[in-house]
């Protein structure tokens, strides 16, 4: 029986290592490995995306990244939909967009997969919010649900035809039954 050791990297070794597909996290100290996303996945977070910047890229509000690594207090993780207030994108002198994006995103959204855990991710969004996010969904396609949560840990579950929190600013009406009424393409 052999057993491996795996030194513990810092940070800044884990964010000279390059990207991996499906994008890998550093999460306390270890390089997590995020699932391929599957149809509910990509559908939920394609549309997501697509419905927040119809509103908010026009009037320079906010935009909606997919899968945008963030990396702040300690952490690098790439939520499935990270929303940054337009004043907030960092920028090059030239007004050309960054690569590395080295702050918290203003509303973090996580799309729960079959195999991930939802404590883990619960955990990620909490690491969020205690970093300065202003809003952090947590979706369960499975029980067609939404965890919210806000700062202070504050964790709010949102069903069937209850109107959901929406980034202040972002004028956006969206209940849990129509985010899920946009699995179903027939």
């Amino acid at each position: 029986m052999t057993t491996v050791i795996q030194a513990q990297l810092t940070l800044e070794e884990f964010l000279k290592l390059p990207e991996t597909k499906p994008a890998s996290e550093f999460i306390q100290g270890k390089i997590t490995h995020k699932p391929m996303p599957q149809g509910e996945h990509s559908r939920l977070q394609g549309k997501l995306c697509a419905v927040i910047n119809q509103i908010t890229e026009p009037s320079k509000i906010a935009y909606a990244f997919p899968e945008l690594r963030c990396t702040f207090g300690g952490l690098s993780i790439v939520p499935d939909v990270s929303v940054f207030r337009w004043e907030r994108i960092p920028l090059l002198p030239s007004g050309r967009i960054v690569n590395r994006f080295e702050i918290h995103p203003d509303w973090s959204i996580e799309i729960l997969s079959p195999e991930q855990s939802q404590t883990k991710i619960l955990g990620k969004l909490l690491h969020c919010l205690s970093n300065g996010t202003e809003l952090g969904w947590l979706i369960d396609p499975e029980a067609e649900s939404i965890l919210a949560v806000f700062p202070g840990q504050r964790v709010e579950l949102y069903q069937g035809g209850a109107k959901l929190p929406i980034l202040a600013g972002i004028e956006l009406e969206l209940t849990t039954e129509m985010v899920f009424s946009w699995l179903n393409l027939s």
